[in-house]
C-alpha cells in the first residue's frame, strides 16, 4: 500500500511538472530569444569595434607608406649630393617605419579575419532568430487553438450546468409561457361569449336598451342627420 501511495505521488509530480512546463513554455522561449537577441546586439558591438580599429589600421599604413616613399626620396637625393651620412640616417627611419608598416598590415589582416567571421555569425544569428520569431509566433497561434478546443470540449463539474441542460431549461419554459398563454386566449374568448356584458349586447339587440356598441347604422344615422335640409 506504501509502495501505491509512493508511486501515485511520484506520477503526481511528474504529470504537474509536466504541465508546468507546458503552460510555460512560451515564457521560456520568449526569454530565451530575448536573451539570444541581447547576444547578437553584442556580437554587433564587437564587430562594429573591429571594424573601427580595422579603419584605424588602415589610416596608420597609408599614412607610414607615405612617410616612407617621402624619405626615400629624400635619402636618394641626399646620395646624390654625397651626404651618404643623412641618407643612413634616413635609412634607419624607414627601417623603422617599414617595422611599423608590417605590423599594420599584420594587424588589418587578423582584423579581416575577425570581422569575417564575425559577419557570418551576426547573419547567422539574425537568420536564426528571425526562423525562431517565426515558430514563435505559430507557437502562440497553435496554443491559443489548443486552449480553446480544450476550453470548448471539458467536461463540466458537477456543480455546473451543461448546454444540453440549458436548452432543455428553455425548452420548458417556453412550453409553460405558450400554455399560459392559451389558457389566457381562452378565458379572454370565454368571457366574450359568457361574461355580462355579452349578454346586455344580446338584450340591446333584441330592442332592451340602448346598444353598448355603437354600429354602422348607428353612424350613418348621425352622418344623415347633419346633413343640410334641402331648399
Amino acid at each position: 500500500m506504501f509502495k501505491t501511495v509512493v508511486t501515485l505521488f511520484r506520477g503526481s509530480v511528474a504529470a504537474a511538472g509536466e504541465e508546468l512546463e507546458d503552460r510555460t513554455a512560451l515564457l521560456i522561449l520568449d526569454q530565451q530569444m530575448r536573451d539570444a537577441a541581447a547576444a547578437v546586439e553584442r556580437s554587433k558591438r564587437t564587430l562594429a569595434l573591429a571594424i573601427a580599429q580595422d579603419q584605424q589600421e588602415g589610416r596608420k599604413l597609408e599614412a607610414t607608406n607615405a612617410r616612407i616613399a617621402d624619405l626615400e626620396t629624400r635619402a636618394v637625393a641626399a646620395l646624390d649630393g654625397g651626404r651618404e651620412d643623412l641618407a643612413k640616417d634616413a635609412a634607419e627611419a624607414i627601417a623603422g617605419l617599414e617595422a611599423d608598416r608590417d605590423a599594420a598590415m599584420t594587424a588589418r589582416a587578423l582584423l579581416a579575419t575577425e570581422i569575417a567571421r564575425l559577419k557570418r555569425h551576426v547573419t547567422s544569428a539574425q537568420a536564426r532568430i528571425t526562423e525562431l520569431d517565426r515558430g514563435r509566433r505559430i507557437a502562440r497561434a497553435s496554443e491559443a487553438v489548443r486552449s480553446l478546443r480544450r476550453g470548448g470540449i471539458e467536461a463540466a463539474r458537477p456543480y455546473e450546468s451543461t448546454l444540453p441542460e440549458a436548452e432543455g431549461t428553455l425548452r420548458r419554459l417556453r412550453e409553460r409561457q405558450m400554455e399560459a398563454q392559451a389558457a389566457d386566449d381562452a378565458l379572454v374568448e370565454l368571457d366574450a361569449a359568457t361574461g355580462p356584458l355579452a349578454t346586455a349586447e344580446r338584450l340591446a339587440e333584441q330592442g332592451f336598451g340602448p346598444r353598448l356598441k355603437t354600429t354602422a347604422d348607428d353612424v350613418l344615422a348621425r352622418l344623415k342627420s347633419k346633413r343640410m335640409p334641402t331648399a
